[in-house]
């Protein structure tokens, strides 16, 4: 059975962003259209389906590196904040909004706590990103054949 190791990041982020946008649990909250990224971002996204976008991507690095915590993944989406004449230094991204969506997906069922050590991935949540990678790589089969010799 296919995992998310053998499916393209973009791809399987892009299916799964569609997927936990039909989800109740997971809702930008008000101030997501308003809020930057991060500190070293000068404005708002563009997408206005970033929250979900955002969402699919923590739920995929949970799969990969969990147990991870909210510093972990704010230093994972912060970036180089320009300082004018100053060197660029390293900023980590938005903890309010790593925080957010991990709530939100505690709700959902999908994390779920593992003391101080950060959050992981329930057996619902393990399950949810297998059965989708099997339907995606199913559909890149059909779509490139060559890749049904891997």
């Amino acid at each position: 059975m296919p995992t998310i190791y053998d499916i393209p990041a973009n791809i399987l982020i892009r299916r799964l962003a569609q997927e936990l946008k039909t989800r109740n649990e997971i809702q930008p909250p008000e101030w997501a259209l308003y809020v930057k990224t991060g500190s070293h971002k000068e404005r708002a996204p563009d997408d206005p389906d970033w929250w979900y976008t955002r969402s699919a991507s923590i739920l995929r690095k949970i799969y990969l590196r969990g147990p991870i915590g909210t510093q972990r993944l704010r230093i994972e989406y912060g970036g180089r904040k320009r300082r004018g004449t100053k060197p660029n230094r390293f900023q980590r991204g938005s903890g309010a909004i790593v925080r957010t969506i991990l709530q939100q997906l505690e709700r959902a069922g999908f994390v779920k706590r593992r003391g101080n050590k950060g959050r992981e991935l329930t057996d619902i949540g393990r399950s949810f990103m297998d059965k989708l990678a099997a339907v995606i790589k199913k559909d890149l089969e059909k779509a490139i054949p060559e890749l049904s010799r891997y």
